[in-house]
């Protein structure tokens, strides 16, 4: 052991500035080889390669929360557009009701004008308001009044035929009083061979011919229509078409339902009938005892 030093406990090595100085040529002689003769771009080509899975596994955390976040934001926008959509959808139906309610109105109007026109009479159009608060009635109430010149027990029909009577007037309304009401009742004649009759509300959206024989010349499917005799309603006005005939032998009159021809119960708009608006002429009888009258007087003087 004579003549030997014991070794270093710390091993040491170069310098850390030789270290240094040498490491810093390498990179520059590196830099500059590679800048000029481009060797290092195939190994630079598969370092990206071997490190673009760990690249990927490093991004996707974030692309996840990026891809959710606009997942969610999507679902959301979605949502409210799904709403929206379906708030137009709702507003274009209600807005197709509403046109197709105004079209049938209007239609129906047209109808009413037109039988303005070919019934010789002063009329007035009214419209249903609302029901009477009796349950038990067939009446509703109607916009027009006194004002608009109608008075109690003027006729009301629709483009098609009798709807009612006016019962009850008042300033800005009026009580109609529909043909299938109890209460209501109303002279008529069947079409196919004049019989006359009365027609009778029955209170449940049908009428009845009453007081007829039992033999009485009545069938199934007779046009019913106004006979005049009342001096309410005009002659020839459709009122109902026979259902069916019941006949009892143990009874003395027949049971004939009547379905009515007007919408009784369906639309909005009616015609209200007045006074004719032109006068009928007078009998050729009155006249000439108009005239002798006048010659009578003139001979005095």
């Amino acid at each position: 052991m004579v003549g030997h030093s014991p070794p270093p406990f710390f091993k040491r090595g170069p310098a850390p500035l030789a270290k240094l100085v040498f490491f810093v040529l390498v990179s520059l002689g590196l830099l500059v080889s590679d800048l000029n003769l481009r060797y290092l771009d195939a190994f630079r080509q598969g370092l990206s390669v071997l490190a673009y899975p760990m690249q990927m596994a490093a991004a996707t955390p974030a692309d996840f929360v990026r891809n959710a976040s606009d997942y969610f934001a999507s679902l959301v926008r979605l949502q409210i557009e799904n709403k929206e959509l379906k708030r137009q959808q709702l507003q274009g139906a209600e807005r197709l009701l509403r046109l197709d309610q105004i079209e049938q109105e209007n239609r129906h109007l047209r109808e009413l004008l037109e039988v303005r026109e070919r019934q010789k009479v002063n009329s007035v159009v009214a419209e249903i308001m609302y029901t009477a608060k009796d349950p038990f009635s067939r009446k509703v109430i109607l916009d027009k009044g006194t004002q608009a010149g109608i008075e109690a027990g003027q006729a009301v029909v629709d483009n098609v035929g009798v709807v009612g009577q006016i019962t009850r007037v008042f300033p800005m309304q009026s009580e109609l009083t529909l043909l299938t009401d109890k209460d209501q009742a109303i002279p008529v004649m069947v079409v196919r061979n004049g019989l006359r009759a009365v027609l009778f509300g029955a209170g449940n959206g049908l009428m009845e011919l009453r007081y007829l024989a039992a033999n009485a010349d009545v069938q199934p499917g007779d046009k019913v229509v106004t006979s005049g005799l009342d001096g309410v309603f005009q002659q020839g006005l459709p009122v109902a078409t026979v259902a069916r005939v019941e006949r009892d032998q143990a009874q003395a009159f027949a049971r004939i339902p009547c379905l009515p021809a007007a919408g009784v119960e369906q639309f909005s708009h009616v015609l209200v009938l007045g006074q004719r608006a032109n006068v009928l002429p007078r009998p050729p009888e009155v006249e000439v005892i108009n005239k002798g009258k006048g010659r009578k007087s003139r001979a005095r003087e």
